[in-house]
């Protein structure tokens, strides 16, 4: 997703392009990884010594619910990324190092629904974790 989709959206849904919202989606347009609002928050004190995690959450929360930004859950804390091919369906490697990731094209479900005949499933996520070969390397 770039920054001129993302406010697009935003626009849509009558969202103010803010300083804070235009610098957290600056931030996750520079880093092509997963992010926790702690990292936001000390990217951010830099301009804005006073921001508060409320202001964060809340930015990272709309941009998720709105599809700006892709979510996961890596050790107990929430991880946020700038959506990738939105639209697209795809899984992800997430390397829990660095949070760099990369699509897997491939969808396991076609095997697992096999095993599903009466059930009616409406949606997933498909996500593997481990460490990418510089995190391997180090």
């Amino acid at each position: 997703m770039t920054l001129d989709e993302a406010w697009r959206i935003l626009q849509e849904k009558q969202f103010k392009r803010t300083k804070n919202r235009d610098t957290i989606l600056q931030f996750f347009s520079e880093n092509d990884r997963y992010l926790t609002a702690l990292e936001v928050k000390n990217f951010m004190e830099e301009d804005n010594p006073g921001i508060s995690f409320d202001t964060i959450y809340r930015n990272l929360s709309t941009f998720s619910d709105l599809g700006i930004l892709e979510e996961t859950d890596l050790n107990g804390d929430r991880h946020f990324r700038m959506q990738c091919d939105p639209g697209v369906h795809h899984h992800h490697f997430i390397c829990t190092a660095c949070g760099k990731t990369r699509s897997i094209s491939h969808c396991p479900m076609e095997m697992i629904t096999v095993n599903l005949p009466d059930y009616e499933v409406e949606g997933h996520k498909f996500e593997i974790y481990g460490k990418c070969p510089l995190c391997v390397a180090k």
